[in-house]
């Protein structure tokens, strides 16, 4: 099973992912695709919109069952903590520093 985020995305690149994936919601693709085509999915996303906010869930053989990548915006960041995968949130700078 892939979970697929994105926002500020073309119309045509959401065309494309549902193809392969349905949309049940704007910005979120899910599906049970290959390896092989969740990488070139992966990467087409990480090509054709790098201006894009992009965060994929898939399984894997880890501890949680699962694996996340993350392509543009960094205020959520995936952090491995002894095998389990937190997601850091990047906070503003307060004006006392």
């Amino acid at each position: 099973m892939v979970i697929l985020f994105l926002k500020r995305t073309s119309p045509s690149l959401r065309g494309e992912l549902s193809r392969w994936m349905i949309e049940p919601q704007a910005g979120v693709f899910v599906g049970n695709i290959s390896a092989l085509v969740r990488d070139k999915l992966w990467a087409y996303v990480c090509e054709e919109a790098p201006e894009a906010r992009a965060m994929m869930l898939c399984g894997a053989q880890t501890e949680q069952g699962f694996t996340i990548r993350c392509a543009g915006d960094d205020t959520r960041r995936p952090r491995d903590f002894d095998g389990l995968t937190l997601v850091e949130y990047a906070r503003e700078p307060t004006p006392e520093g």
